[in-house]
């Protein structure tokens, strides 16, 4: 895998553009990063071999990005801004855009930033929980911090304590980032989200909130719940992939 960097807003990028056709821009979640959110689940290689370029960046603060410690860096809007700078970069005008999780909420940002770069948008692992928060995340940042990862009694902190251990992630710069990428959005900002969007979130998911809410404030949003899934496990998922094909066959460029 050859990556590749562009540089935006003070911030040295690491970025993927691989195969050839209509482009889709993935966009990772949280502690995550290009080859633990879509090379490893296989999402590039099913993209590719469907005739799609996949293009797949790591988000500042995270991967082979460079990073910050200061949480004002870390704003959807920010953080939606390195995606059309890539799109620029790479000299592209418009492409299908998907996001997981906190990538998902950054793919929102962007589709009401810049809705004609945006063909249709696919919201991950992430339903109204879009709207309605994700919950306190304090203990997460707490847990990012902890010196010892066994002092760490929240479920959920822990959950992702061990990920961004296994994802070799600057844990000081997501802790920072945690505080401020959670921005929720209003009904008003999404209902001028109007390129068809798929929902798709997991029904173990505990995290991400319900796909049919989200999908029902979107003016051409639908709801594919991922039977059997949580957070975690929604990634890489088959039948997700199955139907992401099916969803830009339906609505090509």
């Amino acid at each position: 895998m050859e990556f590749s960097r562009f540089l935006h807003d003070g911030f040295d990028l690491a970025f993927i553009d691989e195969g050839e056709g209509d482009p889709v821009l993935l966009i990772h979640g949280f502690a995550s990063n290009i080859m633990a959110n879509w090379v490893d689940p296989g999402w590039v290689k099913t993209l590719t071999n469907a005739g799609y370029r996949a293009i797949a960046f790591d988000n500042r603060g995270h991967g082979l990005s460079s990073k910050s410690y200061r949480p004002g860096d870390y704003t959807p809007e920010k953080m939606a801004s390195d995606a059309t700078a890539l799109f620029d970069h790479l000299d592209i005008d418009r492409a299908h855009v998907k996001g997981y999780s906190m990538g998902a909420r950054i793919a929102a940002f962007m589709a009401v930033a810049v809705p004609q770069r945006v063909a249709t948008v696919t919201f991950g692992g992430l339903g109204t929980g879009m709207v309605d928060g994700v919950g306190d995340w304090n203990a997460v940042a707490e847990a990012l911090l902890a010196e010892d990862r066994d002092t760490i009694t929240d479920r959920k902190a822990l959950a992702f304590r061990v990920f961004a251990d296994q994802t070799g992630s600057d844990r000081q710069a997501l802790a920072a980032c945690i505080s401020e990428s959670r921005k929720e959005l209003t009904p008003t900002q999404l209902a001028a989200i109007t390129m068809p969007a798929l929902v798709a979130v997991g029904s173990r998911d505990d995290i991400g909130g319900s796909a049919a809410g989200l999908a029902a404030l979107l003016p051409k949003g639908e709801a594919f719940v991922i039977e059997g899934r949580d957070h975690m496990l929604s990634v890489g998922d088959r039948r997700f992939k199955a139907r992401q094909l099916e969803f830009f066959e339906e609505n090509p460029l």
